[in-house]
């Protein structure tokens, strides 16, 4: 009995002294997680659109008539357009310099294709989706293109017969000729002339200068007459159908009756 209980006393020590391999504690270093980048806004160009509609209305339109009140007086010289219609109507149209078709095709006038037109287009959502507007060069050739368009077609043509400072005449009879839809159109004209005193640029084209450049009855001007085409005007003065074209603008060879056409520069 006394052997027994002794190994087994043993056995139970020998147990005891061993160590547990699941207690044993394992450290695992954990590597430090790394900052998310920092995320660097470019910066975009703002497109002068955005940029000038930061400007007072008052500044666009000041600024316009600076820079196109010039170009404006020369074309009521050549073609007897009133100057403040051109301005007042190229400032409404074009949103004093700011809308797309005066930035992106510098057509100053929203003056649509057409099938007469031949040159460069551009497409922009008007009264319809997509219509076909004309794209020129540059805003000069723009302003030229405004007066032939006026000047060349038969129902803007009781609008000549007008005095050159009549621009409240001029305005109602633009819409009611059917330029633009905007029943105020004549209206909004008339505000912007007489708020912008664009009626002055109309006196620097003095009376002398406009008998000298648009009078059917001058020498470097004639008026269209039925049966007159322009190779028979061309023969008539001497010149030729492409020298008549260059000087009154034109793109195609349809002339109307009572269109006033220049037959030499001033």
């Amino acid at each position: 009995m006394g052997i027994l209980f002794i190994v087994s006393c043993g056995s139970k020590k020998r147990i005891a002294s061993r160590k547990n391999p699941a207690s044993t504690q394992i450290i695992v270093k954990k590597t430090p997680t790394p900052p998310p980048p920092v995320k660097v806004k470019k910066k975009t160009k703002k497109s002068p659109e955005k940029k000038l509609t930061k400007l007072p209305y008052a500044t666009l339109v000041s600024n316009y008539i600076d820079t196109y009140s010039k170009i404006a007086v020369k074309e009521m010289k050549a073609h007897g357009v009133p100057a403040s219609i051109t301005l007042s109507q190229g400032i409404l149209e074009s949103g004093a310099g700011r809308g797309t078709l005066s930035l992106k095709a510098k057509n100053h006038f929203g003056i649509k294709c057409h099938k007469s037109w031949k040159g460069k287009r551009i497409y922009h959502d008007d009264d319809e989706k997509d219509e076909c507007f004309r794209k020129y060069k540059n805003a000069e050739e723009s302003f030229k293109d405004h007066s032939q368009f006026l000047r060349g077609r038969k129902r803007y043509s009781a609008l000549f017969k007008l005095k050159k400072t009549n621009y409240k005449g001029w305005a109602k009879g633009l819409k009611k000729a059917g330029y633009a839809t905007d029943p105020k159109y004549a209206d909004k004209l008339i505000s912007i002339i007489e708020r912008f005193k664009l009626y002055k640029y109309d006196k620097r084209a003095t009376r002398r200068d406009l008998k000298t450049t648009i009078s059917p009855t001058a020498q470097n001007a004639y008026t269209v007459k039925k049966g007159d085409t322009l190779y028979s005007i061309s023969k008539k003065f001497n010149l030729s159908v492409e020298a008549l074209k260059k000087l009154n603008h034109l793109n195609s060879n349809t002339i109307s009756i009572g269109q006033e056409l220049l037959l030499k520069f001033n």
